[in-house]
């Protein structure tokens, strides 16, 4: 399960730092006057933002170590190329959403004037009057110019009597009713053109709002700070995505790598300390018994000798630095750090905090978590002088059990 969610946090992590390291190549790229300047700047700005996520690695093994000289440039350099990712990110995402706001406004505005000219268009196809179909309305007057009456009047323009006035009275309605089917095709076809741009505009570009997303959060940020316009939430939105990519991509690989325990060395299990026990005066004996006894004895001690593991240096350690004491209390954080101070003094390298814990647990000091703090309980660290005065004296002859 570790693992999986390890492998499940690289992923994320390099996704992450992907697409912050493609923004800052574009970002790069524009910097340059000709194509091969471009892609020089874009590639030192990828190399960057990668660089951003390695240096959080650098920055805590260094003060793990010590080597504070490291740690000061590993911040210095993680800050510069932290701060230029920034600036990249900023502006990718600041010209995207002016971009995209643009489009939406344009499309908005866009869709807008189409539903007016269709309503317009709809109103004044409903004030023409009702009438026939235009090519009926034509076959009448046809008709009607093939009749005498139309020669008499010469075309209904000198008019002479009651029947010559009915008649081109009707030419004349027909005339009308013929321009009023000829307008009501002209707008109907009109009326079918915008109606289908419409529907051909696409989901996006229906709403009335250029950036929907900020227009909510203004609605929501109104309730405490009326005084915030709508420029100001898209300040925002950019700036919280240009934080998300770069603190993902910049901390996403060391938080999904530390499943795995980088700087936890594995070190050989520290044998359990040896009993000392008191030997006995020897008995007077003869030279002969004496002598048998001698070399039992010698080979007793070549069998300890052989079975005896040699002492590790936690235990060196606690033989020369630690005093029991009933009572008494160390935490665990001065423990190790006098642990490094003794290594230091005895040209070692120290171990890891975890596997010195882990070993110094082993040698049976009790353990507990006392005020937020582990304490190692019934010990005390010796002085200085204490701790060299104690290797000045021999060891006593430890005897396997």
């Amino acid at each position: 399960m570790r693992h999986a969610l390890g492998v499940l946090g690289v992923l994320a992590a390099g996704v992450l730092l992907a697409v912050s390291a493609a923004m800052n190549w574009r970002f790069g790229y524009s910097l340059g006057k000709t194509e091969l300047d471009g892609n020089i700047y874009g590639a030192a700005s990828a190399a960057a933002d990668c660089m951003k996520a390695l240096v959080p690695f650098f920055f805590f093994s260094a003060m793990k170590n010590k080597m504070w000289s490291q740690a000061a440039a590993s911040a210095v350099v993680w800050v510069v190329v932290t701060a230029y990712s920034m600036t990249s990110a900023l502006g990718h995402a600041a010209l995207n959403r002016a971009d995209t706001s643009g489009t939406r406004t344009t499309q908005a505005q866009s869709y807008t004037d189409l539903r007016t000219d269709l309503k317009r268009t709809q109103d004044q196809l409903s004030w023409i009057p009702q009438h026939r179909p235009a090519q009926t309305v034509q076959g009448e007057i046809d008709g009607a110019k093939n009749k005498r009456e139309w020669s008499w009047t010469e075309g209904c323009t000198k008019v002479n009597g009651k029947s010559q006035r009915d008649f081109c009275q009707s030419t004349h309605a027909m005339n009308a009713e013929l321009a009023s089917a000829q307008q009501a095709e002209k707008l109907g076809t009109r009326v079918a053109d915008l109606q289908s741009k419409i529907d051909q505009t696409p989901v996006n570009g229906r709403n009335t709002e250029a950036d929907p997303q900020a227009a909510v959060m203004l609605k929501l940020v109104h309730l405490v700070l009326p005084s915030t316009k709508l420029e100001d939430i898209q300040t925002a939105l950019s700036l919280f995505v240009a934080l998300l990519l770069e603190i993902g991509s910049g901390f996403g690989m060391y938080v999904a790598f530390s499943q795995w325990r980088l700087y936890d060395e594995k070190a050989p299990m520290a044998p359990a300390m040896a009993t000392l026990v008191s030997v006995p005066a020897p008995v007077q004996a003869s030279p002969m018994v004496a002598a048998t006894r001698q070399r039992a004895v010698a080979n007793d001690n070549r069998s300890a000798a052989k079975l005896v593991a040699p002492e590790t240096d936690v235990e060196r350690f606690y033989k020369e630095s630690i005093d029991t004491q009933d009572g008494s209390s160390v935490t665990a954080t001065n423990l190790y750090e006098d642990y490094c101070t003794w290594c230091e003094s005895q040209n070692k390298e120290p171990l890891a905090l975890p596997t010195f814990g882990r070993e110094f647990g082993e040698l049976g000091v009790q353990k507990a978590k006392i005020a937020g703090r582990v304490r190692y309980i019934g010990i005390a660290l010796k002085t200085g002088a204490e701790a060299t005065e104690d290797t000045k004296h021999s060891s006593p002859i430890a005897v396997a059990a």
